[in-house]
């Protein structure tokens, strides 16, 4: 469970901020406790007249939280860290008796591979229970649950409240860190739901309502304006962000972003904070996206999407004049991937990619969720410049190499009964690797996990064979009886790691 992201951003030249994704914590807020049933019919939102100006109207959300807030849940996670290796001292003091240290110390301490150790069985160490809270919203009666994937993820116990106090415990059905969706589910039936609209709908200067748990005050509302739609934020360029400028907090995250009509437009995600609280600019991730994610998470277990193969930047004022561009526009390719599906379309560095489809490219921020949200497999038309003029090429998508991450249902992928999500090594990789083959680890849970293995680890082998697919790992694991010895290489160096199958 990853519950803070940290970003900089430059701001009007020299001004760094940072995107945080809701993290959590426990302080005091003001909470409104909705305990009204809930009902799916759409809900009329009442304006009550400002003091002090006859003339002024503010929207009234109380019939809105009345009637949807029984379907906010209140998530609970505990995630348990084991405590780092320490043979029979403190490891910093093996370096003072020359290396020689007391009898059972740990010989890898100041190795990569210190945390391989920390599961075994001569050195056992205690597991830390590090607790969490976040939000969610139920979309079907029969238990399905949206939230964020870095409120559930890596936990090892996900526990669910309702405004009734009811507790369940849930099971997550998938993760996708990407877009920082997940789907969990709790075994009930006749749940209260909410109502799910539309994102693209949504208009900048509506008013929006928050529903959460912030710093565990469940039930709490918040209300504000849309501020900006498709906003593109670093590390999450597969998502056109709806901002805001709702409060959201510490253990908001997960929970759902309602419009004037009482429908879920969005799913609260992340802040842009100097300070690491709510500073007036909120980010949520539009409810269209999380649909089409939740969907692939349910049914494969992983998500796809479209890859072009290339590297762009914006195109400046500086830069559209070096290219005979009329203005500043469009996606500058500054890159291509060889033998990508850019290149074998014949784009090259330089292109300015002006259109998608038909649809103009205004921003290069655009350009990765526009495709991401397509199949591989989709044949697109680019509009380019190259050469002072435009020319269009047909583009066949790849696909995006996806963590796959194994579910705690029977769908396990990519090694999921080891709790590992991994992908083949590019052959950049491998040259930076120094190897040949091989799967690299984008996240580690579960039996990997306790055994040491983190995100970046590589794996050479499995068993004495070879891995170079997350197929031969999956063959590897259901031959195994029982444990499985992986060959795995972090920082130059290998070493064999037993894992216990789950």
């Amino acid at each position: 469970m990853n519950p803070q992201k940290t970003y900089t951003k430059p701001i009007a030249a020299a001004v760094l901020g940072a995107i945080i994704a809701a993290p959590l914590g426990a302080l005091a807020t003001y909470s409104v406790r909705a305990e009204a049933p809930a009902h799916t019919a759409q809900v009329p939102v009442q304006t009550a007249p400002a003091t002090g100006n006859a003339q002024a109207v503010l929207p009234d959300f109380s019939t809105m939280v009345q009637k949807y807030g029984p379907a906010v849940v209140n998530i609970q996670v505990v995630e348990k860290v084991p405590t780092s290796y320490q043979g029979n001292g403190d490891e910093g003091d093996d370096s003072d008796d020359n290396g020689g240290g007391a009898q059972g110390a740990n010989p890898w301490a100041n190795t990569p591979f210190a945390p391989f150790f920390r599961g075994m069985p001569q050195q056992q160490q205690p597991q830390v229970p590090v607790r969490g809270e976040g939000s969610g919203f139920i979309v079907s009666s029969d238990g399905l649950i949206l939230t964020n994937a870095h409120v559930v993820s890596g936990a090892k116990e996900v526990t669910v409240r309702l405004t009734d106090r009811r507790e369940y415990r849930a099971k997550v059905v998938g993760v996708d860190s990407n877009s920082d969706i997940a789907v969990i589910r709790i075994s009930a039936n006749n749940l209260p739901t909410v109502k799910v609209g539309n994102s693209h709908d949504t208009r900048v200067g509506e008013w929006v309502l928050a529903i959460g748990a912030p710093f565990g005050f469940a039930n709490s509302a918040t209300a504000g304006i849309v501020s900006a739609l498709g906003r593109t934020l670093p590390d999450s360029g597969y998502v056109p962000f709806i901002q805001t400028d709702v409060p959201i907090n510490p253990g908001n995250s997960g929970g759902p972003l309602f419009n004037m009509r009482g429908e879920v437009i969005g799913i609260n995600s992340q802040i842009y904070s100097r300070s690491g609280g709510y500073q007036g600019v909120s980010f949520s991730i539009p409810i269209d996206v999380a649909l089409r994610v939740s969907h692939q998470l349910e049914t494969t277990g992983h998500v796809s999407r479209g890859k072009l193969g290339v590297v762009i930047q914006p195109v400046n004022q500086d830069l559209a004049d070096s290219f005979g561009l009329p203005r500043p526009e469009g996606a500058l390719v500054s890159s291509v991937e060889e033998g990508g599906p850019a290149a074998r379309a014949g784009i090259e560095s330089g292109d300015v990619i002006l259109k998608l489809n038909g649809k103009d490219v205004n921003t290069s921020e655009e350009l990765p969720a526009e495709i991401a949200e397509l199949a591989p497999g989709t044949s697109v038309n680019l509009e380019v410049w190259r050469k002072h003029g435009t020319r269009n090429v047909d583009v066949k998508l790849g696909s995006m190499q996806e963590s796959r991450t194994a579910s705690n249902n029977n769908h396990q992928h990519e090694g999921g009964k080891l709790g590992l999500a991994v992908h083949p090594l590019t052959p950049d990789e491998q040259h930076e690797a120094k190897t040949h083959g091989g799967l690299m680890v984008d996240r580690a849970t579960g039996p990997a996990a306790e055994a040491g293995l983190q995100q970046g680890d590589i794996v050479l082998s499995a068993n004495g064979n070879k891995v170079s697919s997350a197929e031969d790992l999956r063959n590897a694991v259901n031959n195994s009886k029982g444990h499985i010895a992986l060959l795995v290489q972090r920082n130059g160096s290998q070493l064999f790691v037993p894992v216990t199958v789950g």
